[in-house]
């Protein structure tokens, strides 16, 4: 097959008869903009994920031989467990595997309701329950939902990487909320009432949260939902795809406070708390306005969710927690060796997080200091310079909305985590000031 039409060809030929090559030049720059792929402004300003990208950098390193320790990816190391294998085993033999409802099915939905009510205490019908490809979907689905061109978000930071691109593909402004480690990297309810106008549509938030692990207690909850309940047109978005990894006595939702559940949206999944990743599975629960536009939505673009998945998603919401709690327990010891090991190193900040399995580390006081000549500038070059000297993937706070901070995830065995922070020790005494 000839990648050039034969008027290409032609002037191929004229080159070897000795025509001008810079004519043969110009016709090529021509031919090549009037036939390259014309994408979207929209696409070509759309962010790339910082930490997919530092994950993709850290495997091609690690298949050049080099034996790189991987903290940049939040995903539990941890195999599902095994009576919901069985489920999904089970779904296949009983053909489980034709188109479904696009919120999912009954049973799933229902499933989801019983396990909203058990561990919540949120009363929701299985019609309130939409099911999706993950969590990350039942987020962006809503916002399309939400937003009209303008409409500003509330998003307090550091907050997870994608948050802020979904806000504005979704034609919305994300109005940054900012907190540092000194407050546990928790806003305050006068920022809140602060960053309220007449344009703000919703607040955008998770606890526990990535990347910071930070948990919002009871009080600190209602503190913020007495700040809403004076705005009630605001949707409040809960994501608490970290709920099974808590380490306080419970896991406390905004929506259990006064006025809440009414406005609000909880947006949860499988991936964490049962380490199901790559199941995909999340959903969202919502007054029943916003979950038939949601299906409405989720109908156009990718229907349901995967049959089997959500067949196995009933036996992990309705079955034994068991296993969920123990690798919950793993993830507490992981942490405190974690932030030990951390915290001994000099110029490093770090609040104690309760939750998910992240610590974000202030690492300020390095930036400015130089290797080999070159000056970190930020810490993105931190991240870098970790990556190529130590060989440790971490991911810059700026994806988060925080500069001057990194993200490591401890999802991984603790003699790995052990070596990483040595790792991490040498490479950082290495820099001059």
């Amino acid at each position: 097959m000839e990648l050039y039409p034969p008027k290409f060809n032609s002037f191929r030929n004229a080159l070897n008869a000795n025509v001008h090559r810079f004519q043969l030049n110009c016709f090529l720059a021509i031919f090549e903009a009037e036939h390259m792929t014309k994408l979207s402004q929209k696409i070509l300003e759309l962010r790339d994920s910082e930490t997919l990208a530092m994950a993709a950098r850290s495997r091609a390193l690690a298949a050049q031989g080099y034996s790189v320790i991987n903290l940049s990816l939040g995903e539990p190391d941890f195999p599902t467990p095994l009576h919901i294998q069985e489920a999904a085993h089970e779904a296949i033999r009983n053909n489980f595997t034709y188109y479904t409802p696009v919120a999912g099915y009954a049973e799933t939905r229902k499933a989801v309701s019983e396990k909203l009510l058990r561990d919540n205490q949120l009363e929701y019908s299985p019609e309130q329950i939409v099911c999706s490809t993950g969590a990350k979907q039942s987020i962006i689905n809503l916002l399309l939902c939400l937003l009209n061109p303008g409409d500003e978000v509330l998003l307090p930071a550091p907050y997870w990487v994608s948050y802020l691109s979904m806000i504005e593909w979704a034609s919305g402004i994300p109005v940054v909320l900012p907190s540092g480690v000194e407050q546990s990297y928790k806003i305050r309810p006068e920022q809140l009432e602060a960053a309220i106008t007449p344009k703000t549509k919703a607040f955008l938030f998770s606890s526990p949260c990535n990347p910071t692990g930070s948990v919002y207690t009871a009080a600190e909850l209602e503190d913020l939902a007495r700040v809403f309940r004076k705005y009630p047109d605001i949707v409040v978005i809960s994501d608490e795809i970290y709920e099974y990894i808590n380490f306080l006595p419970q896991h406390d939702s905004i929506l259990h406070c006064a006025g809440m559940q009414e406005r609000g949206v909880i947006i949860n999944g499988l991936s964490k708390g049962f380490s199901m990743t790559g199941w995909r599975f999340g959903y969202l629960a919502a007054s029943q306005e916003i979950a038939t536009a949601c299906v409405k939505l989720q109908g156009q673009f990718t229907s349901a969710t995967c049959s089997i998945t959500q067949r196995a998603a009933i036996a992990a919401l309705t079955g034994d927690l068991t296993p969920t709690h123990e690798m919950r327990d793993a993830f507490r010891s992981r942490r405190d060796v974690a932030l030990e090991r951390l915290l001994s190193i000099d110029g490093i900040r770090c609040n104690r997080p309760d939750g998910a399995f992240y610590l974000f580390p202030d690492i300020s006081h390095y930036l400015g200091h130089t290797f080999n000549g070159q000056t970190i500038q930020d810490a993105g070059a931190l991240c870098d310079y970790l990556l190529n000297e130590a060989h440790v993937a971490l991911v810059a706070g700026d994806a988060f909305g925080a500069p001057g901070c990194l993200r490591m995830s401890y999802a991984t065995g603790e003699d790995r985590i052990k070596e990483a922070m040595d790792r991490i020790e040498r490479a950082l005494s290495a820099l001059e000031s």
